[in-house]
């Protein structure tokens, strides 16, 4: 005769059975439920609104110091500590997000614009235009994109906006060479063959029809650059090519505190891990949009 727990009433084999559904159940439900996507998307918007409304976050001022507050750290007065000159530490973080997101959200549009464009050209016009404007991508890829920057930075000057323009320059060839990829296999689609066939003309079709169906990988890549930007840009402010002092760019806000490692670590740590949060979002909202297109 078969056993019966008291409690619920099952034999231990439905009771086994019956374990292993919820188990199941529940995997399900945490698979379907993407935190880390939600967890991205948290995080991106908390820095937006950093560089939206700062003061909402935090009412140091980022420039002004503090005498006798030198290299305080962490505590329920300066929530990430203060630096060298007494300036509270999360308000120069916070204040500094404008500066960073602003920064890369213009070398993505120059990427963007002028990469979309080539691979746009090179990809419907074909032949010798192809060739000579996929050499010049060829040319920019071989360059390292870090001595690229420097090199267009020194042409233009130091400052955020110069340090976006070149680090945008470096995302024009991926940008071209993706989409021109895109509106290759669009341009051989039976849908566009039609649209030829019916009458249209080469502008129409390549407005109407090449270019919407080729963006579609475009978008994922584009929230890639945008995390890679900020990275790009907080490397060149790290170096002393980005905004000057006293601007609390983050790439700016680690050189400082390297010299006081020993001492007064959080002056690194802080604004390191906000840049590594910030381009780690970028990259899994980039996944899940490829994923959707």
């Amino acid at each position: 005769m078969t056993s019966v727990d008291i409690f619920t009433g099952l034999a231990p084999a439905a009771r086994q059975r019956t374990a292993g559904k919820a188990r199941r159940s529940l995997a399900a439900t945490l698979k379907a439920f993407p935190y880390g996507l939600a967890l991205a998307w948290l995080t991106l918007a908390t820095v937006l609104l950093w560089a939206a409304v700062p003061q909402l976050f935090t009412a140091y001022d980022p420039l002004a110091g503090a005498p006798g507050g030198q290299l305080k750290a962490p505590s329920a007065a300066h929530l990430l500590g203060t630096d060298a000159l007494g300036r509270d530490l999360f308000a120069r973080i916070v204040h500094g997000a404008v500066h960073s997101l602003s920064g890369a959200l213009a070398a993505v549009g120059v990427g963007l614009l002028a990469g979309t464009a080539l691979g746009l050209v090179a990809g419907s016009v074909r032949g010798r235009v192809d060739t000579v404007l996929m050499r010049l991508v060829d040319v920019l890829l071989s360059i390292p994109t870090l001595l690229l920057s420097l090199s267009i930075i020194i042409l233009l000057g130091f400052g955020t906006l110069n340090a976006a323009i070149a680090v945008g320059a470096t995302a024009i060839a991926g940008f071209a060479r993706l989409m021109r990829a895109e509106v290759v296999r669009v341009r051989n689609a039976e849908f566009v063959e039609a649209a030829f066939g019916s009458g249209g003309t080469f502008a129409a079709v390549l407005w109407r029809h090449i270019l919407p169906n080729s963006l579609t990988s475009v978008v994922a890549y584009t929230a890639v650059q945008f995390g890679w930007a900020i990275l790009q840009i907080s490397t060149l402010g790290f170096l002393g090519y980005g905004a000057p002092p006293p601007t609390p760019e983050w790439g700016l806000l680690i050189a400082e505190g390297r010299n006081y490692l020993a001492t007064a670590w959080w002056l690194t740590a802080a604004p390191g891990l906000v840049v590594v949060a910030v381009v780690l979002a970028a990259n899994r909202i980039s996944r899940s949009i490829g994923r959707k297109v």
